[in-house]
């Protein structure tokens, strides 16, 4: 089969290997729609560790071509969504309830999470991909759905909507939301599902932040014509945010939300960093502050994939506008290009193995 594979810096390469076997726990996909994700760009640019030869990508849509032994209710033929997040449901972690954190073995503690396609293992910009823990990571698309109505669902919707459900925010609050990209966009949705009286969307872009208002922003922000923290004081009568929600993964504007948030706030983090992250005292109020900083990974399973694509049925979620390009998968290098330097407006590029 093609798959894109990870050879080093910037440098992804289709190529041609073996169509992967399938396990007793195991189903084998066959790719229909996935796409590039802000942290595939991490992994071509190496500020996210990957092993050089991995196939990359974590966001699929497919048919199942395969299943093991050991799973029930599927068919081969069924179309799917398979979860970035992999639990396998029986660790630790997932028996505490922390299934992204899903180690897959009893005697493992090392902080990689449930997060294996196109990390620790193989991944969906292929043609076909092994899903693990199938039983627990597979959700059948109703017939009423389509695949690019779901695929966004696998990731970034699952995350972005989940800075929202970490935070706890509650009806009448106000959130800000740093970064307009496509986990900070659903973000903006996830605010607006949970009921935020005023959401304030952040970024540099045009399209983006039509996009924001769009996703449930009330206000947007250009932050580079006014000085953010000011304008959320600003529209906040100078009290700050109840919530704000860091989408981008850099130090800038890390800082700027938790300078946003008002004294005994939530600031919650999304980005994976490129970098080192400090930890500014002074937005905290030197300690005293009573602010909050939770992080989040995507949440995975099949009933959180199956809840989102219900939002999707009824009319509550609409991440359609959010596929600005699309490219057939031999032209996966040209997409890296487009998706990794943000060039011709694109929000997200569909691939089309």
């Amino acid at each position: 089969m093609r798959a894109a594979v990870f050879r080093g810096r910037e440098r992804i390469r289709l190529e041609e290997v073996r169509v992967p076997a399938c396990g007793p726990t195991d189903a084998i996909v066959r790719i229909s729609l996935t796409t590039i994700c802000g942290t595939d760009v991490h992994i071509w640019r190496e500020e996210y560790p990957v092993a050089t030869g991995t196939i990359i990508g974590h966001e699929p849509v497919g048919v199942i071509a395969a299943i093991g032994s050991a799973l029930s209710g599927y068919a081969v033929g069924d179309r799917v969504l398979v979860g970035a997040i992999t639990p396998c449901g029986s660790c630790f972690y997932c028996q505490n309830h922390t299934e992204a954190q899903c180690s897959g073995h009893e005697d493992q503690w090392e902080m990689i999470g449930g997060w294996r396609l196109g990390n620790s293992i193989d991944g969906v910009q292929a043609e076909y991909v092994r899903v693990p823990y199938a039983q627990a990571n597979l959700a059948k698309i109703p017939d009423d759905l389509s695949d690019e109505q779901c695929v966004l669902l696998a990731d970034i919707a699952s995350t972005g909507i989940s800075a929202a459900e970490t935070a706890e925010v509650q009806i009448g609050q106000t959130v800000a939301v740093f970064a307009q990209g496509p986990i900070g966009l659903c973000a903006t949705a996830g605010a607006h599902l949970k009921g935020a009286a005023l959401i304030i969307g952040i970024d540099a872009l045009e399209n983006r932040l039509h996009l924001s208002r769009a996703m449930g922003a009330d206000e947007v922000v250009d932050f580079t014509q006014e000085d953010p923290v000011a304008a959320i004081r600003r529209l906040t009568g100078g009290r700050g945010v109840d919530v704000a929600i860091e989408a981008l993964g850099k130090q800038e504007t890390f800082q700027w939300a938790v300078e946003a948030t008002r004294p005994g706030g939530t600031v919650s983090s999304l980005g994976v960093y490129g970098g080192k992250l400090e930890i500014p005292v002074e937005p905290f109020i030197y300690g005293i502050g009573d602010k909050r900083i939770l992080t989040t990974l995507c949440p995975g399973g099949k009933e959180r994939m199956r809840k989102l694509m219900e939002l999707v049925r009824h009319g509550r979620l609409d991440l359609g506008p959010l596929i600005t390009h699309s490219f057939p998968l031999d032209g996966i290098e040209e997409a890296y290009e487009l998706f990794g330097n943000q060039r011709d407006g694109v929000v997200k590029v569909a691939i089309r193995p």
